[in-house]
């Protein structure tokens, strides 16, 4: 039975990374955020905080909190038809119980952790690339990633994503120790029958 494996954590904590390593060991991949960004391109908007949150927030508004999950549905039905697929950037804890609800126990969810210092710092030393179509890496200040930080927290419940999470990865070291623990996580769910 196919997997869905959706990972969850704060700007700049390596959500990315994680989804990389899991599309290169043969996971299909979708973001969830993808749509706003899409809005964003659509729009003409630099793709910057202040135009990404006033869509983010009107998408919910408009569908609930359970947005991206309930706009994404079809995709991941899709994807999920053919193979493991990788979600990256669940939000809500709307998103999260719309997804359980669906897809029950072929839902894992990773949490990816790294304290503010660390994150504020990454964001900062980011640099846009043209090559980055789909804005997955973009800059932030720390006023500007702080100030997501509380948005996500207080206002897109975000906090009971990451504590319901089923694995939690902590990105506080190099590159190596990060790896070693998604390889760790990645061999325990593809031994799993589910």
């Amino acid at each position: 039975m196919n997997k869905l494996v959706c990972i969850t954590g704060l700007t700049g904590s390596g959500k990315s990374v994680a989804s990389d390593y899991f599309v290169k060991q043969g996971f299909q991949f979708f973001r969830f955020g993808q749509i706003v960004l899409d809005e964003v391109k659509k729009r003409n908007l630099d793709p910057i905080e202040s135009n990404e949150r006033p869509i983010r927030e009107e998408l919910r508004s408009k569908h609930g909190m359970a947005a991206m999950a309930i706009l994404n549905l079809p995709k991941i039905k899709q994807l999920i038809r053919k193979s493991d697929t990788l979600g990256d950037g669940l939000y809500s804890f709307e998103e999260y119980k719309v997804l359980k609800e669906e897809f029950g126990n072929k839902l894992i969810t990773i949490a990816v952790y790294a304290p503010p210092v660390i994150r504020y710092k990454r964001l900062t030393m980011r640099k846009l690339h043209s090559e980055d179509k789909d804005l997955r890496n973009r800059p932030a200040t720390q006023e500007a990633a702080k100030s997501r930080d509380f948005a996500e927290i207080e206002n897109l419940n975000k906090g009971g994503t990451i504590a319901m999470a089923d694995y939690t990865i902590l990105n506080t070291k190099d590159i190596k120790y990060f790896n070693s623990q998604l390889k760790e996580i990645y061999e325990k769910i593809t031994s799993k029958k589910i």
